[in-house]
């Protein structure tokens, strides 16, 4: 941390997986988050909003698949990036032939005691067998970065 700044300096990295997924925080303030996620397949895979955070989703490595309401949202491979405003149903899954490793980095006024709801209003946690989560398992010695 850059002193008397509050400035956080952070690293691009995560560890590669072979069956599941991770989520890790790599920077946090008031009004923002930036994680590092990596898919070995799926992805979150139940439709669902944030209604009070702004987010984004940059591909880092892999392709992601990204649904909406109405459908097919497009397929983001390396260096491309989708803006999902709060209020946005979406979900996504890995789509490529390598580990999915994305950037995400959201942004909200106020957090809210539900962060994610399913397309009828209710509370649906990310980690939840709804979401169809899976716990993510590494691959020895292969990290992103």
């Amino acid at each position: 941390m850059a002193k008397g700044t509050g400035a956080e300096i952070f690293r691009v990295k995560t560890q590669l997986l072979s069956a599941g997924r991770s989520d890790t925080l790599l920077a946090k303030t008031d009004l923002m988050t930036v994680r590092i996620k990596c898919y070995a397949e799926g992805g979150e895979n139940a439709l669902h909003a944030h209604p009070a955070e702004d987010h984004t989703f940059v591909v880092l490595d892999g392709a992601a698949r990204f649904v909406g309401h109405n459908g097919d949202m497009g397929v983001l491979t390396r260096n491309e990036g989708i803006m999902l405003p709060k209020g946005t149903y979406y979900r996504f899954e890995s789509c490529g032939q390598v580990p999915l490793v994305l950037l995400r980095v959201g942004a909200a006024k106020e957090r809210p005691e539900v962060a994610r709801i399913n397309p009828d209003g209710a509370p649906l946690p990310g980690n939840s067998p709804e979401n169809k989560h899976e716990q993510g398992v590494p691959i020895e010695g292969r990290f992103y970065e």
